[in-house]
């Protein structure tokens, strides 16, 4: 069931989305070579601890971790730990955070340090496709008009899009009705509403779509071991433009209280 959340809802959604985001902010400040995934994921779990918040991925689902640090051919849900990060690496960082029962989620795709040109290329198509698709994030467009759009731009540039995990929504629970496919035609799914707080979150690889879960039962791979990249925000719905509810910097003339 998709819930339409109320102002005081989004008030406390806007928080929470707030400490991701500025937990993602500083894991990719930490990112460089030499540091281990789990010094990332230990700075994100500063950051949250540091607004009395909570990690929403520890123990969710059984995942150890506050945060996903992916790399390079790893695409999703990669364990933080004792990997040493290298010139080169694409990094990808999935945060969430609980603010009083409601959760933000959030992701991007970092460079450690220098990394190719194809590789610069894929993470600004990632983030760019996301953009693409909330053009379409708007009351009374259908869902698939986001999914549409964000494969479309994807493919254009010479890229593929995993089908096997798709975006969700957000609310009192970390993924909560409707999915929300990176993929397929314009015109289907439910009618987007005000109220409506929805994660988008393109999954955008190098090769082939394909991708498969590792022996740890977490980390997602592509398939054919190339790059992939990450980029979300959780949105909300309006009567006009779309909300980026993740988003580390508070609006102009607002304020966020505890």
């Amino acid at each position: 069931m998709i819930t339409l959340k109320s102002p005081y809802e989004i008030l406390l959604m806007r928080k929470a989305g707030f400490i991701a985001g500025r937990a993602l902010e500083e894991a990719g400040r930490t990112i460089r070579p030499g540091v281990t995934t789990g010094e990332v994921e230990e700075a994100v779990r500063k950051v949250i601890a540091s607004y009395h918040a909570e990690p929403s991925f520890l123990g969710y689902g059984g995942f150890p971790a506050a945060a996903c640090v992916s790399v390079n051919q790893e695409v999703i849900h990669g364990i933080p730990g004792r990997k040493i990060l290298r010139e080169g690496d694409l990094v990808k960082v999935d945060v969430g955070a609980i603010w009083r029962g409601y959760h933000g989620d959030t992701a991007a795709t970092f460079a450690c340090g220098r990394v190719s040109p194809d590789a610069e290329r894929l993470a600004a198509v990632t983030r760019q496709s996301f953009y693409e698709g909330i053009k379409f994030a708007r009351e009374g467009q259908k869902l698939t008009d986001i999914s549409h759009a964000i494969q479309r731009y994807a493919e254009e540039n010479g890229f593929s899009v995993v089908r096997r995990f798709v975006g969700h929504g957000v609310g009192t629970n970390l993924h909560e009705d409707p999915e929300v496919p990176n993929f397929g035609e314009a015109g289907h799914g439910p009618r987007l509403r005000a109220g409506m707080t929805i994660a988008i979150e393109p999954m955008i690889n190098q090769g082939v779509f394909g991708v498969r879960v590792e022996s740890d039962g977490w980390t997602v791979t592509t398939i054919d071991r190339k790059l992939s990249a990450h980029y979300e925000h959780t949105v909300l719905i309006t009567e006009g433009d779309p909300v980026l509810l993740t988003s580390p910097v508070v609006g102009e003339g607002e304020s966020i209280q505890d």
